[in-house]
């Protein structure tokens, strides 16, 4: 069994703040400063340029990428590193779309997350071919597969409700339907059991810097099935991704396996952050994660709905179709946010009127969010929300 009184000790927390933002922005690692110290002095300081062969950097978006492979059920070396989810997004369904070229239709769902859409619809632009990104109701999806589809992107846990897709199952219909599949795990990775393999998926693309604590702007991951690994052809050519870069050679030839999904040159500070979030990982079961999780969920939403009736839950009460957090609306939810976090309660808000609450077992307990609803009721039942302070947006909510 996972030991979470353990692992809550090796985060950097600050004192009388109840963190509940995970699923946005991880929190530090408090090993994470010693580690990137030691690269930046050690390596960096010490080695100069030399860090790239007797550091190891080069290999490192490949050596960290089969560190996330393992809590993403993906197969050895077929997770590589690097730039930020959207450039992944656009690398993964760019390459999907060239495996499918007798169909035009990129399938998503409302829920997907913005980005996710922003650049499929920039690809369709730059193509000029005729190629429809076709959005439905996220429980219309399934019905919506069919011999049209060249590709399904979907993001598996909704970035407001929570709302979890059935990946397994929407894979199959895929399949069957002669579909290729992209799954975005930026609300999965760390929050809940994946199992990329046995689902047959055909790419992932995730970020590092929620459930995964590799901090802001950490590097994004892309997973390739291995069977697709000598067909796919990366449309972000990077020299990274050459087949031989020091080389120089002015023509373009993709590299093998997943290392021709790389791209430009690795953010070799911010994997030492990374890889003292993974360190942590090391020691939990995923499994544990995914049970302890729903114990906070359920516990967070029945002392909500009892003591704050103002607030209307916007995530599914079953488990099984459910991420790692919770969502309520409420007409002025930012205002509330915002006096929550002056109180110690950092969680974050999605417009319109969503108040989102991450639990992620490594450093959230019982106590935990027992505390937290004790202020919201404060705050609720008082209408201490009701203030101009708390009403005017920040840049960033």
């Amino acid at each position: 069994m996972t030991d979470f009184t353990k692992t809550k000790a090796l985060f950097d927390i600050p004192a009388g703040v109840i963190y509940l933002d995970g699923n946005s922005l991880g929190p530090l690692p408090k090993d994470a400063p010693v580690r990137v110290a030691s690269m930046m002095k050690n390596e960096w300081g010490q080695l100069l340029i030399g860090g790239w062969n007797k550091a190891g950097w080069i290999q490192q978006p490949t050596s960290v990428g089969d560190r996330i492979a393992k809590l993403i059920g993906a197969e050895e070396n077929s997770v590589v590193m690097g730039d930020t989810l959207s450039i992944k997004v656009y690398q993964a369904v760019a390459s999907a779309l060239e495996l499918n070229p007798d169909r035009k239709v990129i399938l998503s769902d409302n829920g997907n997350f913005p980005t996710d859409l922003y650049m499929t619809d920039g690809l369709i632009r730059t193509l000029n071919d005729g190629h429809e990104l076709r959005i439905v109701n996220s429980g219309d999806v399934e019905a919506a597969i069919d011999d049209t589809v060249a590709v399904l992107l979907l993001t598996e846990v909704d970035y407001r409700t929570g709302r979890k897709h059935d990946m397994k199952r929407l894979t199959e219909k895929a399949h069957a339907a002669g579909v290729l599949t992209v799954w975005d795990l930026a609300h999965s990775a760390g929050a809940l059991p994946v199992d990329l393999s046995a689902c047959d998926v055909d790419f992932a693309i995730g970020c590092t810097y929620k459930y995964l604590n590799g901090g802001p702007g950490a590097p994004a991951f892309i997973y390739v099935a291995p069977r697709h690994f000598e067909k796919v052809r990366p449309a972000l050519s990077g020299w990274l991704g050459h087949e031989t870069p020091f080389d120089f050679d002015i023509e373009y030839k993709a590299g093998s396996g997943i290392e021709r999904m790389r791209i430009g040159t690795p953010p070799i500070i911010a994997l030492a952050a990374l890889e003292s979030a993974l360190d942590i990982w090391d020691m939990v079961n995923i499994e544990d994660v995914r049970a302890k999780s729903n114990e906070l969920c359920d516990l967070f939403v029945k002392e909500v709905e009892a003591r704050c009736p103002q607030l209307a839950l916007d995530t599914p009460r079953n488990s099984e179709v459910r991420g790692s957090h919770v969502s309520f609306r409420f007409a002025d939810g930012y205002a509330v946010m915002q006096a929550l976090i002056a109180r110690g309660v950092v969680g974050d808000f999605r417009a319109p009127d969503t108040m989102r609450f991450g639990f992620t077992p490594l450093y959230i307990d019982e106590l935990d969010v027992l505390a937290a609803v004790d202020i919201l009721e404060d705050i609720m039942t008082n209408a201490l929300w009701n203030t101009e302070a708390f009403k005017t947006k920040l840049e960033v909510t």
